[in-house]
């Protein structure tokens, strides 16, 4: 019974994530608001130029940053959540999730195809992983548990059918 709590809180956060992800960056003064006329996207529109790369947002969240690539944006945050897995018996470390958004019209792309494959500090690459689509995102749940630089090579094959890559990094300490 513990566990199945520990599993719906988890579930909870990640349903959290919209919600967050609309929020003011709260590491910088900028105010990212839209500018009059255009639609919001899904997270932190009018950001182009600013790198937030690896800066913490609400909570444990880390803001891995945006690529865009044929028209389409993608914005990707990782979430730890290392102390509920524990609880479980889990290695699990971060929930790993990207959002996609038509760089024209700043609607949210929540259907297609998307994996990550990870290379850790050691240089060896895992996956790919599938990341499951979710409430606006696409995650999945890894295991970053030694210190170091990760990068994380997004493929995704959304609804257009058009074949993308993305690429990202963090730190872990």
């Amino acid at each position: 019974m513990q566990k199945l709590i520990v599993m719906l809180s988890t579930i909870a956060m990640v349903a959290a994530v919209p919600a967050l992800a609309s929020a003011h960056c709260g590491n910088c003064a900028m105010d990212h608001q839209p500018e009059a006329g255009q639609k919001q996207a899904a997270m932190h529109q009018g950001m182009e130029g600013h790198d937030h790369s690896g800066m913490a947002t609400a909570g444990n969240m880390l803001d891995l940053g945006e690529k865009s690539e044929q028209g389409v944006k993608a914005m990707a945050h990782m979430k730890d959540v290392r102390a509920a897995m524990a609880k479980m018996g889990m290695k699990t470390t971060h929930h790993f999730m990207i959002m996609f958004n038509d760089e024209k019209t700043g609607k949210s792309i929540d259907s297609g195809t998307v994996a990550v494959k990870i290379t850790g500090p050691d240089g060896t690459t895992t996956g790919p992983l599938e990341l499951v689509g979710m409430q606006g995102h696409f995650g999945a749940d890894v295991i970053l548990d030694k210190p170091g630089e990760y990068r994380f090579q997004v493929g995704s094959k959304l609804a257009d059918s058009v074949t993308r890559q993305f690429e990202f990094k963090t730190v872990v300490k």
